[in-house]
C-alpha cells in the first residue's frame, strides 16, 4: 500500500518514512501542501498523513484538495495543533484521524494499521485466509493468530506469507520474493527483504533465533516446509 507523508519538519518527516517503510507501506514524502497535492495527483496512495502549519498551502487547504481528487481515501493529520476546534476543523474536511504532537512511534503506527485494515480488503480483493502450520493468516484483516494472539501484519508482510505458503518446500530466490512484495518497479535489493523478513519473523515465529515458518535456504533465500513434511523426512 501506498502512503503519502506531508510535514514541513525534515527530522519528523524521516522519521515517520522510516518507520513506516519498515512497516512494509511505499512511502512517498512531500514537504508542504502544495507538494502533497502534487504528489497525489501523480501517485494516487492508499491513504495520507497531513501536517496542518506547513509553509505556501496548510494541510487544511492540501486536504480539502484530496477530497476534491478522492473523496474516499482516508486522511490522517498529525499537528502539534491541539485544540479541540482544530481537530472539528480537520474532521469537517473529511480526516479519518488526527494524531497530535508529540507522538509515539507505537502511536503512528497502531493508527497507520488501523486505516490500513479498513481499506485493505476494498481496494485490493485479498486472498481467502490460509495456514502456516499453527499460523492462521487473515489477509482481509491484515492480521495472523496464533490461538488468542493477534498479530499485526501490512501488506507486504501478507504477500511474502502468502507466496510461501503456495510454494511449500520450495527454496524461493530472493529476487521472486522481492519482486512479488515490492513489485518489479522496485529494483531488488536483498538487504531491504532480509532486514523486512527479520523484523516478520520477529512477529510470527514462535521463537525468531529458530525459525520454523520462514527458513533461511543460504545462498539462495527463504522457504516455507510445513512441519507434516518435516517430520516425515
Amino acid at each position: 500500500m501506498k502512503v503519502l507523508i506531508a510535514e514541513d519538519d525534515r527530522f519528523t518527516r524521516e522519521g515517520l518514512v522510516e518507520v513506516l517503510s519498515e512497516e512494509g507501506y511505499d512511502v512517498i514524502a512531500a514537504v508542504d501542501g502544495t507538494q502533497a497535492v502534487t504528489q497525489f495527483r501523480l501517485h494516487q496512495p492508499d491513504f495520507v498523513c497531513l501536517d496542518i502549519m506547513m509553509p505556501g498551502q496548510s494541510g487544511y487547504e492540501a486536504c480539502r484538495r484530496i477530497r476534491e481528487q478522492s473523496p474516499d481515501v482516508p486522511i490522517v493529520f498529525i499537528s502539534a495543533k491541539s485544540e479541540e476546534m482544530d481537530r472539528l476543523v480537520g474532521f469537517d474536511l473529511g480526516a479519518d484521524d488526527f494524531i497530535t504532537k508529540p507522538f509515539s512511534v507505537r502511536e503512528v503506527v497502531a493508527r497507520v494499521r488501523a486505516v490500513a485494515r479498513r481499506t485493505y480488503a476494498a481496494k485490493s480483493n485479498p486472498p481467502a485466509e490460509f495456514q502456516l502450520d499453527d499460523l492462521k493468516v487473515l489477509p482481509a484483516e491484515l492480521r495472523a493468530k496464533r490461538g488468542d494472539t493477534v498479530i499485526d501484519l501490512s501488506p507486504r508482510d501478507v504477500a511474502i506469507l502468502q507466496l510461501l505458503h503456495d510454494h511449500p518446500g520450495k527454496a524461493l530466490d530472493r529476487n521472486t520474493i522481492f519482486n512479488h512484495a515490492w513489485g518489479e518497479d522496485h529494483f531488488p535489493n536483498s538487504r531491504t527483504l532480509d532486514q523486512h523478513v527479520s523484523q516478520l519473523r520477529k512477529r510470527v515465529e514462535v521463537d525468531a533465533k529458530e525459525p520454523r515458518l520462514i527458513r533461511t535456504v543460504h545462498g539462495v533465500g527463504y522457504r516455507y516446509e510445513p512441519a507434516a513434511e518435516k517430520t516425515s523426512t
